[in-house]
């Protein structure tokens, strides 16, 4: 039985051909869902704003901003593999972390070894959120070097920010360098709903929606492209 969860990937490479290189060998590998490309890094942005990544395969060499700096700019949940025709930039690549450094020409054969590591690291992290879920009516996150209780039904909905996270309650907001992921699997699944790569909602809280966007109070959060069919099937059992 497969027990890898599926995982969406976003290439980043100013060269089409390695765009194309790339993309093919991703799609002779299970569990592999969504992949999009993007030019350079500036596209990656944008895409990264409305749709939940996994996965990017980043070319460092590229105009404007490099591989490097677009690494350090996202989110620590996305995981990079490098791509680049230059052995010099190996050090610095994984100084941050990357799953892997793959240099050009890249074989199916090593670039599927770099997707193993990936999957053999974080690919069952968090494929059943029930098994971290642990039944109460409350969780910890540490704040101002205090670990703060927040009961879920305080919980009005959930901001990704930057490297932090701010959980906004009714009168006050807690802000915690958690990955929303993280914030994600702490809550129960029948009470919240993630709705972008940076909105949790509550689900008691929500006052109207649409296909494009959903009012908590006088808040309107965006639904992004890559969770909008799950969305609007959950909240049309409502």
């Amino acid at each position: 039985m497969n027990s890898k969860r599926t995982i969406s990937c976003l290439i980043i490479d100013d060269e089409v051909i390695a765009q194309e290189i790339i993309a093919s060998h991703l799609s002779k590998i299970p569990n592999i869902d969504t992949i999009e490309t993007c030019n350079n890094a500036i596209e990656g942005f944008s895409y990264l704003r409305d749709n939940k990544v996994d996965l990017v395969f980043l070319d460092i060499n590229m105009p404007e901003i490099s591989g490097i700096s677009f690494a350090k700019s996202i989110p620590k949940d996305i995981k990079v593999i490098f791509t680049t025709a230059y052995r010099d930039y190996a050090v610095e690549g994984f100084e941050l972390k990357a799953v892997d450094y793959l240099l050009k020409p890249i074989s199916f054969e090593r670039l599927l070894k770099a997707v193993n590591n990936y999957f053999d690291i974080y690919g069952e992290a968090d494929s059943n959120k029930s098994e971290t879920y642990n039944g109460n009516s409350f969780m910890f996150v540490r704040s101002d070097r205090r670990m703060i209780k927040i009961d879920f039904d305080a919980i009005i909905y959930v901001e990704s920010y930057s490297d932090y996270i701010k959980i906004h309650l009714e009168n006050e907001t807690i802000v915690t360098r958690e990955t929303i992921s993280a914030i994600e699997a702490k809550l129960p699944n029948k009470d919240f709903m993630r709705i972008h790569r940076s909105y949790i909602i509550s689900l008691s809280n929500i006052s109207s929606f649409t296909n494009e966007e959903i009012t908590i109070g006088q808040k309107s959060l965006p639904i992004s492209r890559s969770y909008k069919n799950d969305v609007l099937t959950n909240l049309g059992k409502f």
